[in-house]
């Protein structure tokens, strides 16, 4: 199986669209200074690296990893949706908030997977499984890395223009690794379902049965009627809740993701 398989169609075309106009923008703020751009962006991605390595350095100083002895029945889950996924080299670490949310980071390996405490309240296993398993799509399908590079890149001093032309296209890709990345976390899973209610849960954590689930769709589902939350998304990291639900109702319909389970099941 191709770990990558399930990666969205149109991330490929957007990345590289981020990338000509990134170039494009830098080449057009460099003007007379050409010959010093390669050497900013450099900079800046060797600045972005490093914050990483301190985040990476920081998160071990006041988070818990993952292991079988500090939280078996966690680690359980976290092997489960590496032996499905197999994103490479990840550690897994549980901060304290009451937040709920997750993220990724790193340049390098072992990336790093954080996990809000407040999930482990809310989410069910499967739930828990989705969202690990997202994060873990980040870091199989480079996102990680590209994040950190991009982000270095976009840090080149522009003008007014360029700086929002880069922020555009850079949350364009952001968004469309996310429909990838929730692939990610439904084949980690496999329940379509529980999938959406880890979703729904991210906004309402007190949605626990079926009507209160509804409920909160119908409110979700009225999100993209509004012309400011349309314009808004654009220059957002993250899709619309609702339009990330359709997606992973989709792609769960198709032949696709019922063969891509198969295999990850064996």
């Amino acid at each position: 199986m191709k770990t990558t398989a399930y990666r969205r169609d149109d991330e490929g075309w957007i990345l590289t669209t981020t990338l000509v106009v990134l170039a494009a923008a830098g080449l057009i703020a460099a003007g007379p200074t050409l010959c010093i751009a390669p050497v900013l962006i450099l900079v800046m991605i060797g600045m972005a690296y490093f914050m990483n390595q301190s985040a990476h350095a920081s998160l071990l100083r006041s988070a818990k990893q993952v292991t079988p002895q500090t939280n078996p029945p966690l680690y359980a889950l976290v092997k489960d949706c590496q032996d499905r996924l197999d994103p490479g080299a990840v550690n897994v670490f549980v901060v304290p908030s009451r937040q709920l949310n997750a993220y990724t980071f790193g340049f390098s390996q072992p990336r790093a997977v954080v996990l809000y405490s407040s999930l482990l309240q809310v989410m069910d296993e499967d739930e828990l499984k989705f969202i690990i398993g997202h994060e873990m799509g980040h870091v199989a399908l480079g996102h990680t890395w590209w994040n950190t590079l991009l982000g270095g890149m976009a840090g080149v001093p522009v003008g007014m223009g360029a700086a929002v032309l880069l922020s555009f296209a850079f949350r364009w890709w952001n968004r469309a690794c996310e429909y990838s990345s929730d692939r990610a976390g439904l084949l980690a899973c496999g329940n379509p379902a529980k999938a959406i209610t880890a979703l729904v849960k991210l906004v309402a954590r007190e949605a626990d049965t079926p009507q209160e689930v509804a409920m909160v769709l119908q409110a979700l589902d009225r999100q993209d009627d509004s012309l400011g939350n349309v314009l808004a998304e654009t220059m957002a990291s993250h899709p619309m809740l609702i339009k990330r639900i359709k997606a992973i109702k989709e792609y769960s319909r198709s032949a696709e993701f019922g063969n891509l389970l198969q295999q990850v099941r064996r």
